[in-house]
């Protein structure tokens, strides 16, 4: 049931000729902060001026006046309307609404037809994939889930990190001290000890550099042996971070990278040069920004070299041009704040009508247990050890607290990923993240293994229920810890719509604790099992919608729900 519709309809009902229409007044009803105010209450100053008539008067007359088996009461207070559903008929309709959905309760069609493009994850190519990483591909893996639930086509880039001198370096180290079997045998780790002793060498022998340099020109060139050895490094890179996102459950449509977009450059900078907005500042090619509050957006060095600036332009343009997105999302950290103002008001003048679908989905920084991470100073924490220690650190938890737990390793990567996930998905996605074992792995709290016990201890009581043939007794979850329950499940929908239109799924995170611990509240204070049937049933049926809201929200954020732990 819609309430809001139906609370609308017997507004207008009791009016008799209404100046606003049922969906403007379903518009303006509101939930108040305390349930003791309604479950849903109408300003009566909205009809007011139509009406000739203080809104007390108004709200009095209604509340004498509408009479519904729906409502419990009608109250008026100070211009408002409050309504008090009946109880019973509250949770019925909730339960039954998301028990009948399943892993769809909430969802809609209003992205039919529309694409909306992700671009995040954008791991380097030649370096281990770290837990600085972690946001920008759970944030990013999350919104693929969250837009797809509503009907967009999604699609995955995975934006890699191709491009520059440092590949040059590589191959000449590679040429210099290496050999194809080692670096197979070593993979990331391996070039990346070749990186460091060729910077470390270059040091004593700056002549190294040049030759670094050439290399590089020669992929530039499309030199083939250059790009033959660029190409493999970029293998092996992805074959390693293939690894992590098998583990983490992340999929890309996409590894269009850096390199992809050299052949198309030109035509952008062409385009920029005809609409009169490149200029020349002191032998580079900008286009100037200073009427919009921000440094020159710089297209082409005085060597003539391209940046980050003429690669994004190029991306979008490709992107808009291959996939006609609607949306196009970069998941990037907010010290890249600026240079996406830049680049998204040099497409709006550019012309380019589409570009206000481009949005910037910044991100805090990750430390590790109160350190900031650095890759110069060896304070860097590799996603694939950080995932396999928490598995680990899970498993042995499992083992102390559930030993004769059935397929004990699938549980245990289910939690140790699912606790790191949940972790940095936790906050508010501009909030700054520290990364601390005793916090993530905790089953007590606000983290993902309590939220996913919580699963399974609705799991555990179906089980032990087993099949059910009773008429659920509604009227037993009058109570206030069954109707919180049914409360969050009726807004679990509305945030998801919020979750996507803000593209914060920590709202999601945060629900999912606040169902858990409504639930856990319910199940300590009221017994389910052993009660006369009806009520039984009832309880049983809320159990079920809760199981079918946290899996649902823990797979909107990439997380498994274990049925036993």
């Amino acid at each position: 049931m819609d309430f809001k519709a139906a609370i609308a309809q017997e507004i207008i009902k009791a009016l008799g000729e209404s100046p606003l229409s049922q969906q403007e007044i379903a518009g303006f009803l509101e939930v108040p902060p305390d349930t003791k105010m309604g479950d849903y209450a109408f300003p009566c100053f909205k009809l007011s001026k139509a009406l000739h008539k203080s809104p007390m008067m108004i709200a009095d007359s209604l509340s004498s006046t509408i009479a519904s088996p729906l409502f419990a009461r009608v109250e008026s207070v100070k211009g408002y309307l409050n309504f008090f559903i009946d109880r019973a008929t509250y949770a019925r309709e909730i339960v039954e609404s998301a028990l009948s959905a399943g892993d769809k309760y909430g969802a809609d069609d209003c992205g039919a037809g529309k694409t909306v493009v992700l671009d995040y994850s954008s791991i380097n190519i030649a370096k281990r994939f770290h837990i600085g990483h972690l946001s920008t591909t759970m944030i990013g893996a999350s919104l693929c889930r969250l837009y797809g639930f509503f009907g967009y086509h999604t699609v995955g880039v995975n934006h890699l990190g191709d491009w520059g001198t440092q590949f040059g370096k590589m191959i000449a180290a590679y040429k210099r001290w290496g050999d194809r079997e080692t670096v197979l045998k070593g993979g990331v780790d391996e070039m990346v000890k070749l990186y460091v002793r060729f910077n470390a060498e270059a040091k004593e022998n700056p002549a190294l550099n040049d030759e670094g340099r050439a290399w590089f020109k020669a992929i530039e060139d499309g030199n083939a042996e250059a790009l033959e050895i660029f190409n493999w490094f970029k293998e092996v890179t992805l074959k390693d971070a293939e690894r992590v996102y098998d583990i983490l459950g992340v999929k890309f449509d996409s590894y269009a990278g850096e390199s992809f977009y050299n052949d198309k450059m030109q035509p952008v900078i062409d385009e920029l040069q005809q609409k009169g907005l490149l200029i020349e500042d002191q032998g580079a090619k900008i286009v100037d920004l200073k009427d919009y509050g921000m440094p020159p957006a710089i297209i082409l060095r005085s060597d003539g070299a391209t940046l980050y600036a003429t690669r994004d332009l190029a991306a979008a343009k490709y992107r808009h041009d291959t996939y006609n997105f609607d949306k196009c999302l970069y998941v990037v950290a907010y010290q890249q704040d600026l240079h996406f103002r830049q680049i998204f008001k040099v497409m709006e003048l550019l012309g380019w009508d589409w570009a206000k679908g481009c949005e910037h989905v910044n991100f805090g920084m990750v430390s590790f247990e109160g350190q900031t991470l650095s890759t110069r100073e060896g304070r860097i924490v590799y996603l694939e050890d950080l995932l396999n220690t928490s598995i680990e650190k899970a498993r042995a938890i499992i083992e102390e607290k559930s030993p004769n737990l059935e397929n004990k390793d699938e549980v245990a990567r289910q939690v140790g990923v699912g606790a790191v996930v949940f972790f940095i998905l936790y906050n508010n996605r501009i909030k700054d993240v520290d990364f601390w074992w005793d916090r993530a792995l905790n089953f007590e709290g606000e983290t993902g293994p309590y939220v996913m016990y919580t699963h399974a201890r609705c799991c555990s009581v179906l089980r032990k229920a087993g099949a059910q043939q009773a008429e659920p007794d509604y009227s037993a979850l009058a109570d206030p810890e069954a109707q919180e329950i049914v409360r969050l499940i009726e807004q679990f929908p509305g945030i998801l719509h919020s979750a996507m239109d803000r593209n914060e799924p920590s709202m999601i995170t945060r629900f999912s604790v606040d169902l858990a611990q409504a639930y856990n509240k319910f199940y300590y204070e009221h017994k389910i099992l052993g009660e006369e049937p009806g009520v039984q049933a009832a309880r049983l049926r809320l159990t079920d919608a809760v199981r079918s809201v946290i899996k649902e929200a823990l797979w909107l954020i990439s997380i498994d729900a274990p049925e036993k732990m």
